[in-house]
């Protein structure tokens, strides 16, 4: 993975889906696609310099990335309340949608 920017409450992260990642359908394994959103919503909320985790996290995959394909995952901050936040993470090959990931955030520090 490689971190192209981040900024305060956003990051943009992305990922080439490699030999070792596709499954038995020749597809990227869902988990590849879950660490690279996951990867994008950690460097967003942590971009304040406050230490932050994940309060939880879900997924909808829209469709599938092949071996070879260059994934960005480009996280924003949504809302945050006291020491939570909600994070947006769309990820994309080149302008197509292959996932929407929602994630919960905590400070903790």
């Amino acid at each position: 993975m490689r971190l192209l920017a981040v900024g305060d409450c956003t990051a943009t992260v992305q990922l080439t889906i490699g030999p070792a990642m596709v499954n038995g359908h020749a597809i990227a394994h869902g988990g590849y696609v879950l660490m690279l959103a996951d990867t994008a919503f950690a460097c967003a909320c942590n971009s304040r310099g406050q230490a932050t985790v994940a309060a939880g996290a879900d997924i909808t995959f829209v469709a599938p990335a092949r071996q070879g394909d260059v994934l960005v995952a480009t996280a924003g901050e949504r809302v945050s309340y006291g020491r939570s936040g909600i994070y947006d993470v769309t990820v994309r090959r080149g302008d197509e949608v292959i996932a929407e990931f929602r994630g919960r955030s905590r400070v903790i520090g």
